[in-house]
């Protein structure tokens, strides 16, 4: 019987080099991907969260401002003026125009 030889293959450090990369990609990318997505997720909920406040701040300024222009108008001031005892006197108002 004959006995085979093996011969053992030396890789370069070349090889080497882009063996590991080849594995660190195959190891790292899909662990880099799922966390990126977890990331933009969660930004999302934040987002989304952000959004309804705004929506509910200006419901509140609507609200607001709504109240600002009953207590403004004429009805209401002359109620106010009849209240404390003054009178409403057109001839003592004077009109700015901008």
């Amino acid at each position: 019987m004959k006995k085979v030889k093996t011969k053992k293959i030396k890789l370069l450090k070349g090889e080497k080099f882009m063996y590991f990369m080849i594995a660190f990609m195959l190891i790292v990318l899909p662990i880099g991907t799922v966390l990126t997505k977890a990331v933009l997720s969660e930004s999302n909920i934040s987002l989304e969260q952000l959004k309804m406040k705004i929506t509910d701040q200006e419901g509140k300024n609507e609200s607001l401002n709504m109240q600002i222009d009953e207590l403004a108008s004429l009805d209401k001031i002359q109620e106010v003026a009849s209240e404390k005892g003054l009178s409403y006197n057109n001839t003592n108002i004077k009109s700015i125009n901008e």
